[in-house]
């Protein structure tokens, strides 16, 4: 009688315990949206949500405006030291270059932009926080001679908290060792076009970073040269909403465009085409 014994049940076959991997992920740090890692990282870091532009390594960056296969790092063999003698500065430069490599805080070389062979630059923000030291000053300087003599565009790509401490004056000196070059290209009529993403202060934003010819933001970009708390905090007034970002700053005219990162291959196309006087090209990414 079945009321008098356990009748035995098929039972299913134990699931596999899946383990998702903690990097599988990503939040946009702008709304807050979770999604894979994978699908931010092909839409560029590009939240499709709100459209928040996150940090890219600058090789990643340097990638998304140039054709295929036509980069060419140049200087890379230029590394730092500590010229002062700065209390753990070496060290820091050993993680940095481990987490990096030995590109320092910038990727330099010469690539094309839509057919247009082109000296381009990229900062490296994950490398001490994009800071200028002497590397990334010479590594732009060598940059702009070599576009000054082989009568090239340049493109620079900045991201930094501004000059690096650790060196001192040596550091500073770059903002006018950059800007002397800078000026050399405009006296020879060579374009420079300047791309400034989040973000975008201090010692670089107050020498070659705001000297293009064309000046273009990505959208929402923290640009300027003291932090908005420091301001504040000197003029004794409430700052406006939206100070300091890229939207803020074309309406006020210090930029000349604010460009999605999307988009940013086609419009460096057109405006070195325009501006090396050449017949325009149907650009498609």
């Amino acid at each position: 009688m079945a009321w008098f014994r356990k009748e035995r049940k098929e039972r299913p076959p134990p699931r596999e315990k899946l383990e998702i991997p903690q990097d599988a992920w990503d939040k946009c740090s702008s709304c807050g949206t979770v999604d894979l890692t994978d699908k931010f990282e092909r839409s560029h870091m590009v939240c499709h949500n709100c459209g928040h532009h996150g940090k890219i390594p600058a090789g990643t960056y340097i990638e998304l405006i140039t054709d295929p296969g036509t980069f060419t790092e140049l200087f890379g063999d230029l590394t730092s030291v500590d010229p002062l003698g700065f209390d753990g500065y070496p060290d820091k430069l050993a993680r940095a270059y481990n987490k990096v490599g030995k590109q320092d805080a910038i990727l330099t070389g010469v690539g094309d932009i839509h057919g247009v062979t082109t000296c381009i630059g990229a900062m490296e923000f994950a490398f001490m926080g994009g800071s200028m030291g002497s590397v990334v000053g010479e590594k732009i300087a060598r940059l702009a001679r070599k576009a000054l003599e082989d009568r090239a565009p340049l493109v620079l790509v900045s991201t930094s908290g501004g000059a690096r401490m650790q060196e001192g004056v040596l550091s500073l000196m770059q903002l006018a060792k950059t800007s002397a070059m800078i000026a050399a290209l405009k006296e020879e009529g060579i374009p420079f076009i300047s791309v400034l993403t989040n973000p975008t202060t201090g010692g670089v934003s107050a020498s070659y970073a705001m000297q293009g010819d064309v000046n273009i933001g990505e959208p929402k970009a923290v640009i300027g040269f003291a932090g908005a708390r420091v301001i504040k905090q000197t003029i004794g007034q409430d700052l406006p909403d939206g100070f300091q970002r890229s939207e803020f700053l074309l309406e006020h005219g210090m930029l000349d465009m604010v460009v999605s990162r999307l988009e940013m291959k086609d419009t460096l196309g057109r405006l070195l085409r325009m501006m090396l006087g050449k017949e325009a090209l149907e650009l498609t990414g």
